[in-house]
């Protein structure tokens, strides 16, 4: 077996990027020119789920109030209640967070603020804009939250 003569010469890449806190934890935001595959954010899918589970159980009957449900899954029922109007988002911002296109923008802590009930009006606001390439361009905008 023959040796292959090592390689002398040393390769630099730079890959500019920044670290930004994302729900508790880091992630690494790279320009807005860079393609990058982006990964559904666990804690905003956590939070729909659960508000969409909740919905249904207070809708079939199972619970009469939010206090009763929030009591059984031992959280706050004002904490339920912000959870809970994430039912309210417009399908496709839904859809954009689970394919997790939704945007460095769309934390759960901005969600749980209130936010228009007028399904335009949310495409409009920043919360819920996106950006990059690999994002919905239907949720952009430049309005405010009311």
């Amino acid at each position: 077996m023959s040796r292959a003569k090592p390689i002398t010469d040393t390769v630099t890449i730079h890959v500019p990027f920044r670290l930004l806190r994302r729900g508790g934890r880091k992630e690494m935001q790279l320009p807005e020119d860079a393609s990058a595959q982006r990964r559904p954010d666990d804690a905003l899918v956590k939070a729909l789920a659960r508000a969409f589970r909740w919905k249904r159980m207070l809708e079939s009957g199972e619970f009469a109030t939010i206090g009763e449900l929030a009591e059984r899954e031992g959280i706050a029922p004002s904490y339920m209640t912000r959870v809970l109007r994430l039912t309210l988002l417009a399908p496709d911002i839904v859809e954009a967070i689970l394919d997790g296109k939704q945007g460095p923008a769309v934390t759960l802590a901005r969600l749980l603020k209130p936010f228009p009930s007028n399904w335009m009006q949310q495409k409009l606001a920043p919360a819920h804009a996106s950006r990059g390439r690999e994002t919905d361009p239907r949720l952009t905008g430049s309005k405010r939250l009311t």
